[in-house]
């Protein structure tokens, strides 16, 4: 048993004990990261403690080894997120998103600032807590690894030798972690007992500004009784009302149904089916007729209704009008379901890998549709890596342009964290209008995520874990833990009083806003559990692109300016 013996003993750095080493830090740590205290768990990121745990045990990887897969995974988890997060980071800046950004700013900076002033309080770089180590635990108290790994990265672009700052880092981060999980937790109730929420109260408001959505597709069918458009073919139509409306069907006094094509006309007596925005539905009540009461579905006839997938790549990125659907096919797209958002099918709406129409029309039409578009669910399966791999040497390339900022030592460079971050925004933002596929199924994404962001916490942890003990577990390590959780908590509360006090945000949307903001999936799953809707991931999602690009860059800025 010599063999088993010196495969599983510490200073053993042969390739297949490296191996059997991250294999066991990261199985046992996602197992461990299951278990629920309070309802609260900490997810993949126990990962970090079980390596450090065995690091502080003597287990160790040689240095190249260590170092290639702490990056390669950093660079796998950070693209997977800017892939993720790329198609709605621009339009997250819309309409309410626009406030809410501001909020979700508004902490990343204050977060900063109370950093960065324990830090000059305690002693600034006379003092025992170094700017490195303050980096760490402010990243450790907002939850975000990246910004970890984006600051590690600013350290050896100043000092390539500066490995033992790095893993200082590394240190502050796990002392500050855990209490940043049950601070945001914490704020979440102290908000909900200063403003005496009423979690019902907030559901009905919720379900209301729901019911008034303006977003959403809305059908409806008017009876044409407007002698006026007696006889206007659907085109003229198009060109009298302006807005973005789809007339799906036609019913003639006589019963029979029809698909419209552009040149069909709108006869007196007609029912029409008309999909448009609901705030549009006055001006077709004063164009067309009233509305009428009738459940299109019911009837029967050869007019069916089906929903086609896009899969085919010559057609990731084109306008849905250049399909040229009812001349062509005798079709009309009443809407676009897109990553479970219904979308009002105008023409100008380029298509993506993974669209869902939803097309009415005769049968052997729409299969005839299908076969064009691609309709496979197996087609979608497929990963795109080529796009991966391109978005990856991009990312590497943009991570390396050196930018000169006046009063930094160094130049600064987004790095292996920012540079596929910004490129994989980029590329799944706008990769359809050049008709590159970004498409990446949900599973795969998450796959390629969690396994890079295992691999770099393993390697953290490993690396980390010699001097941890010693470093963490003594007064410094406990005033590492109170100035985590005071940078954790001061942020939150002033941004959730503003939003709440002055803004009148619903709760269920700035508690799922506070966890989108610290990046916090296991704060999310708590503001679910008290929301039972899904307005948390909603607010969640929409800061968490920005926050996201935020937290890297301010970590890597703050160590290049005062390093």
């Amino acid at each position: 048993m010599e063999w088993l013996i010196d495969l599983l003993t510490p200073h053993n750095l042969s390739l297949a004990s490296t191996i059997l080493l991250y294999s066991f830090v990261i199985f046992a740590g996602i197992y461990l990261g299951k278990i629920k205290i309070f309802g609260i768990s900490l997810g993949v990121t126990f990962v970090l403690f079980v390596g450090i745990l065995l690091g502080h045990f003597g287990y160790e990887v040689q240095g190249d080894t260590l170092h290639f897969l702490r990056e390669f995974g950093l660079i796998l988890f950070i693209f997977s997120i800017g892939m993720q997060v790329g198609p709605g980071f621009f339009s997250s800046f819309k309409e309410g998103g626009v406030r809410m950004n501001m909020l979700a700013v508004l902490a990343v900076l204050l977060n900063v600032a109370i950093a960065l002033g324990i830090y000059y309080i305690q002693g600034g770089a006379d003092g025992e807590t170094n700017i490195a180590q303050i980096v760490g635990v402010m990243s450790g108290a907002v939850t975000n690894t990246p910004g970890l790994g984006a600051a590690q990265q600013a350290v050896l672009q100043v000092d390539p030798a500066a490995y033992d700052i790095s893993q200082q880092m590394s240190m502050g981060y796990a002392a500050a972690y855990p209490l940043g999980v049950i601070g945001i937790i914490l704020t979440m109730i102290i908000l909900k007992v200063i403003f005496k929420i009423n979690i019902d109260e907030e559901i009905r408001e919720l379900d209301q500004e729901k019911s008034d959505s303006t977003l959403a597709p809305h059908i409806v069918t008017y009876k044409v009784t407007n002698d006026l458009v007696d006889g206007l073919t659907i085109a003229k139509l198009h060109t009298l009302i302006n807005c973005n409306f789809v007339l799906s069907r036609i019913e003639r006094p006589d019963g029979s149904v029809v698909i419209p094509t552009a040149n069909d006309e709108v006869h007196m007596g007609d029912l029409v089916l008309v999909v448009c925005s609901i705030a549009d539905e006055e001006v077709f009540k004063r164009f067309l007729g009233p509305t009428v009461d009738k459940k299109w579905e019911m009837e029967k006839g050869p007019v069916v209704s089906r929903r086609i997938l896009v899969t085919r790549t010559e057609y990731n990125g084109v306008k849905l009008g250049s399909l040229r659907l009812r001349s062509a096919y005798q079709l009309n797209v009443t809407r676009v379901n897109r990553a479970g958002v219904d979308l009002l099918a105008s023409p100008s709406l380029r298509l993506q890998m993974g669209d869902r129409l939803t097309v009415v029309g005769k049968l052997d039409d729409i299969q005839s549709l299908a076969g064009k578009l691609g309709n496979s669910m197996k087609r979608l399966n497929e990963p795109n890596l080529i796009t991966m791999f391109i978005g990856i040497f991009l990312g590497i390339i943009v991570g390396s342009i050196p930018l000169q900022f006046p009063g930094m030592s160094v130049p600064m460079k987004l790095g292996l964290a920012g540079g596929p971050l910004v490129v994989a925004i980029l590329i799944s933002a706008y990769g359809p209008k050049i008709h590159l596929v970004t498409y990446t199924n949900s599973s795969a994404n998450l796959l390629l995520r969690e396994i890079g962001i295992c691999l770099f916490l393993a390697s953290v942890g490993i690396a980390a874990g010699k001097d941890f003990a010693a470093t963490v577990f003594n007064a410094r390590g406990a005033l590492w833990v109170a100035y985590g959780f005071i940078i954790t908590v001061v942020p939150l509360i002033i941004v959730g009083c503003i939003a709440r006090a002055k803004y009148k945000m619903n709760y269920l949307s700035l508690i799922g806003m506070m966890s989108g903001n610290y990046t916090d999936p296991p704060a999310l799953a708590y503001a679910n559990k008290v929301a039972n809707n899904d307005a948390p991931a909603v607010a969640y999602s929409t800061v968490y692109p920005l926050t996201m690009f935020m937290r890297v860059i301010c970590a890597q800025v703050v160590i290049l300016c005062f390093l």
